[in-house]
């Protein structure tokens, strides 16, 4: 295996030009096309590269598959008090989580709570980003999404529950939010992805070869491993049973005993606590909490106590001003694919 793999330098509205349209010949919107590839486009950004770019290329065959609708007929099904349901039929999960968070935002807005559950989502991509809407509307967002077993419950061998990510988005004053935005595994499983295109080695609590064993071969990685053991195990559990059993879509259970495909689910959650605050508001003082906490001296070998979230801002400034940097297979997968697709290449920057 090799220490480093070459790249490429794409600017970021360039890229999401690109990929826009290698959604719209696939047959998305143009409106929804642009949506995905925004979100994708932000992934990168924030330095989250696993569900950046680098899934085009697979997303691409889901849709020419069906396993991803194109032009899905996303409706509410339910909708009482702080509760809702959502049909997603298939759609993009940036597209689905966004209408999700968008119901849950309205919600919210009546009756201090809002609580959406996305029935039949695809992948999501970096949830935190669905958090983050409702933070631009001073509330405080939670987003998390269930999908097909890919990691082994504490002390299984094999894959039983799912990496099923969770973010947590809180508004802060004259601040970024802080955002938390981690999956229930070690890793995500795109990072073993990324790993495996540059031929790194991943380290040996990621995850178990076919046989049950650690590996640090991230092509042989067939199960991955729970955050924490059963911490991480029994959160996943959980997000199963909201966000799958509660929209009577299960999807664990089916997938055990043998049931073949791609089904997903999520919930969007915005809370306004604004009425709750009186001296100060919620904002400001999630904000002087984050100043108390980033004046504390550090342990040996930190620089700098980081609050969630503010790693990926950094990383989002730099990139934005500097570019994007695409892995040389992952851009050549794009390259082939917008060459098939009839879709010009943008012009590279320095």
């Amino acid at each position: 295996m090799t220490s480093a793999s070459p790249s490429v330098n794409v600017e970021p509205e360039a890229l999401t030009h690109l990929v826009t349209d290698l959604f719209t010949r696939a047959g998305v919107s143009e409106a929804q096309a642009r949506v995905w590839a925004s979100s994708l486009v932000e992934a990168n950004l924030r330095g989250v590269d696993s569900h950046g770019v680098q899934r085009v290329p697979r997303y691409l065959e889901l849709l020419r598959l069906g396993q991803i609708n194109r032009q899905p007929d996303m409706r509410v099904l339910y909708e009482d008090g702080a509760l809702a349901l959502l049909d997603a039929d298939r759609a993009p999960g940036p597209i689905g989580m966004n209408m999700a968070m968008e119901v849950a935002i309205r919600r919210a807005q009546s009756v201090r709570i809002g609580w959406c559950i996305a029935r039949d989502i695809t992948h999501a991509g970096m949830i935190g980003q669905f958090a983050r809407m409702a933070t631009d509307r001073g509330f405080i967002g939670i987003a998390m999404t269930a999908s097909v077993p890919l990691m082994a419950y504490h002390g299984s061998r094999d894959a039983l529950v799912s990496t099923n990510p969770l973010a947590i988005a809180v508004p802060a004053k004259g601040k970024n939010p802080l955002v938390l935005d981690m999956a229930t595994s070690v890793v995500a499983l795109g990072k073993v992805i990324a790993a495996a295109k540059a031929g790194k080695a991943i380290p040996g609590d990621w995850g178990l070869a076919e046989d049950g064993t650690p590996t640090t071969d991230p092509a042989l990685v067939k199960t991955l491993l729970p955050m924490a053991g059963p911490k991480g195990a029994g959160l996943s559990l959980m997000i199963e049973i909201l966000a799958s059993i509660a929209a009577d879509n299960p999807v664990l259970a089916p997938a055990i005993n043998g049931a073949k495909g791609t089904r997903m689910n999520g919930v969007a959650i915005a809370i306004d606590v604004g009425g709750i605050s009186v001296e100060r508001s919620f904002p400001e003082k999630v904000a002087d909490l984050a100043k108390i906490i980033s004046a504390q001296p550090t342990a040996l070998g930190f620089d700098k106590l980081l609050m969630p979230g503010e790693r990926s801002e950094t990383i989002r400034r730099e990139r934005l001003e500097k570019g994007i940097k695409i892995p040389q297979v992952t851009w050549k997968e794009i390259s082939e694919a917008a060459s098939t697709s009839g879709v010009m290449l943008p012009v590279l920057s320095g």
